[in-house]
């Protein structure tokens, strides 16, 4: 097959810049990045001159998009718009994600997420399942009446769905599970988050040795740092093996507290961006229900009546932006943080990065950041079209 060449761009990878080079893409998959010479007659070409070309974007945590959200509408239709609302933002990959709600939802989320895998929906990668096992006392904006213990139960039914699904992310608290639980789920390939909890360090280090390795949304509904007891703030800067997803919307962690987080973290692991986005996102709605509450978009912020932050109003693009502007982030890292970073974080093998042989999902972008065209598996879309 003669790949597809895209020229006249500086390209990211995801380690490094390529000047002067080209990008091939065979079918659905990325041929290389090299001199336009060395690469056989193509049978497209696309001059993208003067712009970025950067792996698109890979989100682990989206509550839902363009007026869907998850928990009102766990179908395939409504997956198929939450990923269409959010690719016009440079999304490429995410895993649709429920918070917590009934057996009943929880189940159709499942069924959904299954029915995406089946239809092969452009952009979806996986389902994330924020809760019910979690911590009522960080319970955030999920529904302490829908909070519960997981049961054996639970555990087979999510090592059945791993199964189906091409990734399954869970977030769980320590309060609600055991190490033995999380162990099982490791084993099944399910990948293990910690959040909405306020358990200690002790705590916090058996389900590490029992195998999570992220947490989720740094500094927000978990155990603070404490100088006698780290909390999952510690933890999660502190501990190596742990990756944890951070928004970057100014609203849910002061710029200081980021800066901070950045420069403390230990590695391997890494903090990576989400952006916990719920409806809102691609659409003009003001308000929307959740659990039976009322939402409300206001300033940038999506509150509960009583102020309760509910996930948040802001899309990938941006949060890039905002690390870039605010935190005074390079644009190679913030890249990193939207794309290499969560795909490692997640396991998910051949997203993030522009290597041969991994999925042909990238950005064009132009100098003042702003998309000129996503690609998914290979297949182009112009946002300039979309915009006109």
């Amino acid at each position: 097959m003669s790949p597809v060449l895209v020229t006249g761009a500086r390209i990211f990878d995801g380690h490094a810049w390529h000047e002067d080079r080209a990008l091939a893409v065979s079918g659905s998959v990325v041929a290389g990045i090299g001199d336009e010479a060395a690469f056989q007659r193509a049978s497209q070409r696309h001059d993208c001159e003067g712009c970025l070309i950067v792996p698109g974007f890979v989100d682990l945590q989206v509550n839902g998009g363009g007026g869907v959200l998850l928990n009102n509408d766990p179908s395939l239709a409504g997956i198929q718009k939450i990923c269409s609302a959010h690719r016009a933002f440079g999304t490429t990959a995410l895993l649709p994600t429920l918070i917590t709600d009934t057996a009943e939802i929880t189940e159709r989320a499942i069924a959904a997420g299954v029915a995406a895998t089946q239809a092969k929906v452009s952009g979806f990668a996986g389902l994330h399942l924020e809760g019910p096992h979690l911590s009522v006392a960080r319970k955030g904006t999920h529904s302490p009446d829908l909070i519960r213990p997981m049961t054996e139960d639970d555990v087979q039914r999510l090592v059945e769905a791993a199964l189906l699904l091409p990734k399954l992310l869970v977030t769980l608290a320590p309060e609600s599970t055991t190490p033995d639980q999380v162990r099982a789920l490791v084993e099944a390939e399910v990948v293990v988050s910690l959040g909405h909890s306020n358990a200690g360090l002790d705590d916090i280090r058996k389900f590490v040795a029992a195998g999570a390795t992220m947490v989720t949304h740094l500094f927000n509904a978990m155990s603070p740092l404490h100088h006698r007891d780290p909390g999952l703030v510690g933890a999660a800067i502190g501990l190596g093996e742990l990756s944890c997803g951070l928004i970057a919307d100014g609203h849910h962690v002061d710029p200081l507290a980021i800066q901070i987080a950045l420069d403390a973290k230990r590695g391997p692991g890494h903090v990576f961006l989400v952006t916990d986005a719920m409806s809102s996102i691609g659409s003009t709605e003001q308000s929307f229900q959740l659990n039976g509450r009322e939402v409300f978009r206001r300033g940038g912020r999506l509150t509960l009546a009583d102020g309760t932050l509910a996930g948040a109003d802001i899309d990938m693009l941006s949060c890039v932006r905002f690390m870039i502007k605010t935190i005074g982030m390079g644009l190679d890292e913030a890249v990193r943080m939207a794309t290499r970073y969560p795909a490692e974080a997640c396991g998910l093998d051949g997203f993030g990065l522009l290597a041969s042989g991994n999925r042909a999902d990238f950005l064009v972008l132009n100098k003042d950041m702003d998309i000129q065209a996503s690609v998914i598996g290979g297949e182009w879309l112009d946002h300039r079209e979309l915009v006109a």
